[in-house]
């Protein structure tokens, strides 16, 4: 076992578990998780006794997004330092890419990684798991990007190939959530089952990958990734970071900011999303509640 502060890293019958480990922030995904969760997943490519990663989060959820609080700049810095910030237009793309390097080894590793998606899965939360191979998700998992409201765009940027271009624009184009069930039958993910299931069809997933050769579950899993390739995807995921960074130069990100200065990230957030009502907008999922 790999010692690790902010994932849990366990290989045992050919399966190796990649956890994100930070309950207490619902998984929010700090710079040394996502450095931290990129070695990890490399370590599993590495390991002969590994046919396959699963990812998922420890606690009440997946991942909630990128940590809001981690690596704010002071206040009172100048631009005059060696290293980069984020005042610049090239700065800010810079950071995205270096950010995305660590994400990308989900979908250029070799093996298959299968995503376990449950309670909330936001943000960057999407940025990471719709890199994996084959997504399952609890039917009450809450999947979306809310921060298109007021904050950016998606860094990463496999919603088209998963579930088209109009489901990725109904998405993006308000920032609502979906259930799993709903993420399942728009293809945005591959299934998704009662939460207490989640566990049991997940393992069962990975067992039969454990049972083929990893040689040729690599020849099966990069034939498609290449496809992809083919359709752009690659080239899309580094786009998606230049466009975040092209996003962040909107008047609404720049009064998010402000907000997030002078009231705290709480307020902001409200500011952004509480004129949506629970963030839930699809008709089928305003059915649901209403059923519920």
């Amino acid at each position: 076992m790999t010692d690790y502060d902010n994932i849990l890293y366990e290989v045992r019958d050919g399966k190796a578990y990649v956890t994100l480990n930070r309950p207490e922030k619902l998984n929010a995904l700090s710079i040394a998780l996502q450095d931290e969760l990129s070695d990890a997943m490399w370590e599993a490519d590495n390991d002969t006794a590994v046919h396959c990663v699963i990812l998922s989060g420890a606690g009440r959820a997946f991942s909630a997004g990128y940590d809001l609080t981690a690596g704010q700049r002071d206040a009172t810095e100048t631009y005059d330092k060696v290293y980069r910030s984020r005042v610049t237009f090239d700065d800010d793309t810079w950071g995205m890419e270096k950010a995305q390097r660590a994400r990308m080894a989900i979908f250029d590793m070799h093996k298959p990684v299968i995503g376990k998606v449950h309670g909330y899965c936001l943000a960057g939360g999407t940025d990471l798991v719709l890199l994996s191979d084959i997504i399952v998700a609890a039917e009450d998992a809450v999947i979306g990007f809310p921060p298109v409201r007021a904050m950016g765009a998606p860094p990463a940027h496999m919603w088209l190939y998963h579930a088209g271009p109009q489901f990725a624009k109904r998405m993006l184009l308000t920032g609502d959530s979906i259930s799993g069930a709903e993420a399942a039958a728009r293809g945005l993910v591959l299934d998704a089952v009662p939460s207490e299931q989640l566990d049991a069809v997940v393992e069962e997933l990975a067992d039969k990958m454990t049972m083929i050769d990893p040689e040729l579950l690599s020849a099966n899993k990069r034939i498609v990734n290449l496809g992809l390739e083919m359709m752009g995807a690659r080239t899309l995921q580094r786009l998606a970071s230049e466009n975040d960074a092209r996003a962040h130069l909107a008047p609404s990100v720049r009064e998010f900011g402000k907000m997030s200065r002078d009231l705290g990230l709480k307020a902001a957030l409200e500011w952004r999303d509480n004129k949506f009502g629970d963030g839930r907008g699809s008709a089928a999922a305003q059915e649901r509640k209403a059923t519920a």
